[in-house]
């Protein structure tokens, strides 16, 4: 049986941990055996047990914790690991020359979840034997700006989970929770509450699209550091009657449901996971053109590229969507439609799968 060893050095919740855990419940219906080392405090911990997954814990304190490497080198010999997948700055340099100095000889792989500049090019250049980029223009970064082999580096897009994502199973609630009219126009924002996604341009496009569309009401989903500096702005801006700050919402799916446009004006995203969750739901996108947002809003067709730090242009393409019902609608479905064809967590756990088997072939050669 096909062994993978997953290793995540953070601590916390994202669309990284996302994938590595619905990558591991994929590759485990497809018969291979996943595992994964963690933190004992992280939040993969918790949810990969629930799921069923086998995890083993170590503290690793930093890219040089010695335990550290010695607790997978004896993971990858006594449970007869074939590929390490690794995922965070500390882990990836850990897993890698654990892999390197194993008997064993198990394949390396790099998984390159974020945007933002590597600080290592040694765990991206020389110790994988493969690094996996959730979107092309992560992997366009890798091999054009940093250097790396382009025969190393594949892009296999994040997944969403269609059975949980499907917007004709899920119930609208929304306007009933929050006591909207039935008319009312919801625009809504699911994401961490951190400066780079933006939330402080939509909250500055706001006054001019409700000028235009009175009945527009924006929701934020989700928790973060800029919590207090969201709440701060929302006043001096004198919109409060317009927006709702929902918190951490294990709901994800049933919040979109109740929306009318999705909305990231997000400055800095590798692919945007909770886009495809958006259109998953078939809803249409209003989104940032930035990192690989372009590769899953397609211009016209499920949504709306507007430049970063923009809110003019935020409000001009939230407002002709608002106005134009019929376009919300066909967006919407497109999206549906794009996300079953190339975005489902099934089609992410077969081309992993098939990368590890073909690595693992060719080091049992």
């Amino acid at each position: 049986m096909l062994t993978i060893l997953h290793t995540e050095s953070s601590l916390g919740w994202g669309g990284q941990e996302n994938r590595t855990l619905y990558e591991c419940m994929g590759l485990k219906r497809l018969g291979a055996r996943s595992l994964v080392l963690c933190k004992p405090a992280s939040k993969l911990r918790a949810r990969a047990i629930e799921a069923g997954i086998e995890v083993f814990c170590h503290d690793m304190r930093s890219n040089r914790d010695i335990s550290a490497l010695r607790r997978i080198m004896r993971i990858v010999k006594a449970e007869s690991v074939d590929c390490i997948c690794t995922h965070s700055g500390d882990d990836s340099l850990l897993g890698a020359i654990a892999g390197r100095l194993s008997s064993r000889r198990p394949a390396i792989v790099r998984t390159r979840h974020l945007a933002l500049p590597i600080t290592s090019k040694i765990t991206y250049s020389r110790l994988p034997h493969r690094v996996v980029t959730v979107s092309e223009f992560v992997r366009d970064y890798l091999v054009n700006e940093k250097g790396i082999d382009t025969s190393r580096v594949v892009c296999i897009p994040t997944g969403v989970d269609l059975k949980r994502f499907d917007p004709d199973s899920t119930k609208e609630t929304l306007r009933s929770e929050l006591g909207l009219a039935k008319d009312a126009v919801i625009v809504g924002v699911v994401a961490i509450l951190r400066r780079k996604k933006g939330h402080h341009v939509l909250l500055q496009a706001i006054p001019a699209i409700t000028a235009a569309v009175p009945e527009a009401v924006f929701v934020f989903a989700g928790n973060g550091p800029q919590k207090d500096n969201i709440e701060e702005q929302i006043r001096e801006l004198g919109i409060g009657r317009h927006v709702r700050l929902l918190g951490l919402r294990p709901d994800v799916p049933a919040v979109l449901k109740g929306l009318d446009l999705f909305v990231l004006p997000t400055l800095q995203e590798a692919l945007g996971t909770s886009i495809l969750e958006a259109s998953a739901m078939q809803k249409p996108v209003v989104a940032s053109a930035v990192g690989g947002v372009p590769e899953v809003v397609k211009e016209g067709i499920t949504g709306s590229l507007v430049p970063p730090e923009d809110p003019a242009a935020l409000a001009d393409a939230i407002i002709r969507l608002l106005r134009d019902r019929t376009r919300l609608h066909l967006m919407g479905q497109a999206g549906r439609k794009m996300v079953e064809e190339s975005y489902t967590t099934e089609r992410m756990a077969e081309r992993m799968f098939a990368l590890y088997n073909e690595l693992a072939a060719r080091r049992r050669g």
